[in-house]
This record gives C-alpha cells, sequence and structure tokens, in this order.
C-alpha cells in the first residue's frame, strides 16, 4: 500500500490604502521631515523633489504651513532629497539610505539665497528613529549577500535578531512525515515557529504541510539569496499593520532591475573526497555530493522608465547516509526463533510470508544478545542514497509609469523532490513540494496628501509524500509496486519500517 498527502494552500489578498495608513510598509518604507530657516522658521510651500537613485523615479511634495512633508511607502534603496523655494538656496541631501519598514524623518534648514548657490549635505550617519514604531531587525543587502551561509538558505540570518533560535532540529516528526515542514523553523520571542509568518513583495511566503507553513524546499534550504534584497523582522508587539498570526513578521524584499546592469553567476561544490570515515561505515567512505549553481541579470529595459531582473538557483545533492538497521537475523530468515529462555527452535516460514523478508537487509553485523542468548534480531549497515533536486526561480518587473505612479509585478517558484531512505533502507520516502507566489502593485500619487497603494497577490504550495520500496516483488495491486510495511507502532504517515527488540 502507499500513503499519499497533499496540501494545496490558496491565498489572495487585496489591499488598498490612504496616505496616513501604512499599510503598504511591508514593503518600502516611509521618508518625511520638515524643512526651516536658519531661525528656525518653518519654511511653507517649498518645493521637496524625492529621487531614488538607482532608478531615476521621482515623486514631487510641497510643505504645508508647518514646513511639513512626507512620502509614504517609497521603495528601498538609495534617495537624495531636493528642496526649493523662492527666495532661498536650493538644498540637496544625498546618502539616504531606505530600509524595509523604516520610517526616516529629515530635518532640512535653508539658507538665504545670496548668489546662485546650491548646498548639498551628504547623510552619511545612522539615523535616529524618533518615530513611535515597534522594534524591528532588519537583515540589509550586505549581511544577506556577504556572510557565509552552509547551504545559501538566507533564512538562517533570522537568528541575527535577539530572542531568536533555530529551531529546526528540535521539531516534531521525522522523514516523510505530514505535520512538519520541511524547511527551516523558528522560535521568535518565545512563539512556536508555525505562529511566524512571512511576507514576499507584501504577499504571503508559504509552504506547506498539516500544521507548519515555513517556506522552503526538500533541501531544507530557502533559496535565493541573489533574488533578495533585504528582510525585517518585527517581533512581540507590532501595529495594525501586521496580523493573521502572533509571531515574527518577517518582511522580504526581492532585487530589483536599476539603471545599471548588474547580474551574478556562481557555482558551489561540495563532496566527499576529504571526508573522514564515519563510525557506522563499512568498506568505501559513502559518496556525497551537492551541487548549488545558477545566475542573475538585472538591468534597464528603458533608462529610468522600465526594469526587468531575473533570477535561478538550482541545487543538486547525492548524499550516502551512514545507516545501521536491526534485521531478523540470518537464523529467523531461516525459521529458527528464540523462546522464551533464549534457546532457538525450529518454527519455520510460512511461504507466502517468505518473500517479504526481502523488504529488510540481510545482517552483516553482529547479533542483538538477550541475557547472553540469542534474540533473533541482528544489525545491518548499509549506505543509502538520498538524492535531492530543488529549482528556484523569480522574476521582476518595474515601471515608472509616470511621476505619480509606480508598477512592479513579481512572480517566484520553487519546485523540489526528495527521496530519502527511512530506518529501513529499503523503505523510501518520496517527497514533492512546489511553492509559487505573484504579486502586482501599483502606487498612485493623487496630491501630497494623498497616497494610494494597490496590491493583488496569489500564492499557493502544494505536498506530496508517499513511502515506496525499491525491492522488486510483486504489488499488492497487480501492476502496481510493492508498498511499504509499517510495523513496531510507527505511524501511518511517517512511511518508517524497522525492527526494534520490542
Amino acid at each position: 500500500m502507499t500513503l499519499g498527502f497533499r496540501l494545496s494552500r490558496f491565498v489572495a489578498t487585496l489591499l488598498f490604502a490612504g496616505a496616513l495608513v501604512a499599510q503598504a510598509q511591508v514593503v518600502g518604507a516611509n521618508l518625511g521631515g520638515t524643512v526651516h530657516d536658519s531661525s528656525g522658521a518653518a519654511v511653507s510651500d517649498a518645493t521637496v523633489l524625492v529621487r531614488q537613485i538607482e532608478t531615476g523615479a521621482t515623486r514631487t511634495l510641497t510643505t504645508d504651513s508647518e514646513g511639513r512633508f512626507f512620502a509614504p511607502s517609497v521603495p528601498v534603496g538609495g534617495f537624495t532629497v531636493s528642496v526649493a523655494h523662492d527666495g532661498f538656496e536650493t538644498l540637496q541631501q544625498t546618502g539616504i539610505q531606505m530600509a524595509v519598514g523604516q520610517s526616516l524623518q529629515l530635518n532640512l534648514v535653508l539658507g538665504v539665497a545670496k548668489v546662485q548657490q546650491q548646498v548639498v549635505v551628504v547623510d552619511s550617519g545612522e539615523t535616529v528613529n524618533t518615530t513611535t514604531q515597534q522594534t524591528a531587525g532588519l537583515i540589509d543587502e550586505r549581511q544577506v549577500k556577504e556572510l557565509p551561509l552552509n547551504g545559501r538558505s538566507y533564512d538562517e540570518l533570522l537568528t541575527l535578531n535577539p530572542a531568536t533560535v533555530n529551531y529546526t532540529n528540535e521539531r516534531s516528526g521525522g522523514i516523510g512525515t505530514s505535520n512538519s515542514s520541511v524547511g527551516n523553523m523558528f522560535a521568535v520571542s518565545g512563539h512556536r515557529p508555525q505562529d511566524n509568518l512571512f511576507l514576499l513583495n507584501g504577499i504571503e511566503y508559504t509552504g506547506s504541510s498539516l500544521i507548519n507553513v515555513t517556506p522552503g524546499g526538500t533541501s531544507g534550504q530557502l533559496l535565493g539569496v541573489d533574488a533578495v534584497r533585504e528582510f525585517n523582522v518585527v517581533s512581540d508587539t507590532y501595529g495594525a499593520t501586521y496580523g493573521k498570526r502572533d509571531g515574527a513578521q518577517v518582511s522580504i524584499v526581492t532585487t530589483s532591475g536599476t539603471n545599471q546592469l548588474h547580474g551574478t553567476a556562481f557555482e558551489f561544490l561540495r563532496n566527499s573526497v576529504l571526508d573522514a570515515r564515519n563510525y557506522f561505515d563499512q568498506g568505501s567512505i559513502p559518496e556525497f555530493q551537492r551541487n548549488q549553481f545558477g545566475g542573475s541579470l538585472g538591468g534597464p529595459i528603458r533608462t529610468n522608465k522600465l526594469f526587468l531582473f531575473g533570477n535561478y538557483e538550482g541545487f543538486r545533492q547525492n548524499w550516502g547516509l551512514s545507516a545501521v538497521t536491526l534485521v531478523p537475523d540470518n537464523q529467523a530468515r531461516q525459521g529458527y526463533l528464540p523462546n522464551a529462555a533464549g534457546v532457538e527452535k525450529f518454527v519455520g516460514v510460512n511461504a507466502s510470508v517468505a518473500p517479504l523478508l526481502d523488504l529488510w537487509p540481510v545482517q552483516n553485523g553482529p547479533e542483538l544478545l538477550s541475557n547472553g542468548n540469542p534474540s533473533g534480531i541482528a544489525e545491518a549497515f548499509s549506505h543509502p542514497k538520498q538524492k535531492i533536486r530543488e529549482d528556484f526561480g523569480t522574476t521582476r518587473f518595474d515601471d515608472n509609469l509616470s511621476g505619480k505612479d509606480l508598477l512592479f509585478a513579481v512572480y517566484t517558484v520553487d519546485d523540489s523532490t526528495a527521496d530519502t531512505p527511512s530506518a529501513n533502507p529499503l523503505s523510501y520516502v518520496n517527497e514533492s513540494l512546489r511553492e509559487q507566489v505573484a504579486s502586482v502593485q501599483e502606487q498612485h500619487v493623487f496630491s501630497p496628501a494623498f497616497l494610494n497603494t494597490a496590491r493583488v497577490g496569489y500564492s499557493r504550495a502544494s505536498y506530496f509524500f508517499t513511502g515506496y520500496s525499491p525491492v522488486s516483488l510483486p504489488g499488492w495491486v497487480t501492476g502496481k509496486p510493492i508498498g511499504v510495511i509499517v510495523i513496531s507502532g510507527s505511524t501511518a504517515s511517517n512511511g518508517a519500517s524497522a525492527t526494534t527488540p520490542a
């Protein structure tokens, strides 16, 4: 018999937000400030030009009666802010870096105009956050791209934030179980891992299983380092901007094309050439080979107007596991089993059951003894091979429609499979996982005081697993392969098949 499970998840989101309701800040930032003259008096009706350096997108604002201006939901990245008013020197401030979820307030001072003159201020220091926003943990582009990662799974950087623990090795269930996500899992501020919410460009990024929805493929990695611009982790108390779950809110923003053509190409290789022998290895050292390869390319289709970015990453792994399995010993296979006194007696093997003994390896290790007597159980050493394939891809299109409109569309897909031996090396678990996220966002500025962000998204994850055996035996159903026999109290969904002293 075969056991299968498939869970599909569909999430569709449509968000509309006004200027002062920062609903879109999970994919952008808020930039504002005040304009004064040298005496400290507010400068009203000053023209403020906010320009993104990488794409040339601009937004024009006007200060109010108290000299204030506000540009909500600007993209992440570098900016320059220029301020002009009749009778004052033109001021330009550069070096402004905006991160996802950040609110930045600038204090700009205009001098009285003399001769034709322009003042340029370079902002190179850290800006103190004077807003009432919750504490957030930003993992910026440099950290994502340059910090070492074992497997290029960028979600491991979550542990750079305080009170964050990688819970992956403590999760419930084992290989092939449906009650655990196959990706990494994190406990943040004492919350359970399934309480966390991952957002990709403002749309839920979900994995698939019975209870856990952490994104990630069958490799156990969250691929796409080159596709991630930065991500922000918000925990504990936070505003109504976030919701659905009460754990950490992880907002991921993907890289976009810019006016500069940029790209990467890579391949990482690990193998067993220099591996040491494991205690359970018999004969040669088992094979291990992991290849991670891919590349990215982004740039302008039309300078300051249209941009495109794409990224692909592949993961291939062949890993010979060092396994020791408890199996019927050679005497038991011939029909000799020990009685309560430990004396082996011939009980025979039913002809209909005899072929099923081939579903367990043959003894090649020592026999287990019970009070010095034979137990009918022995050890079998082997190197069953695990095979993993994962393919990740994303593409992003940006359009500066006008000085008042910005549009982006992103599609991300992660498709993976894994064949993994269970406790019995002749009992395999096959997993297939496919995750897709698509999002489109359009932002329109009606006036310096009124902005609308509209976003629609699609998120789906499907997970399938089944147990099977590579042994060539007639199946339970004519024309179908043999299934997996589950014994010793293991759960049916596990697909494990083991012999134990019990």
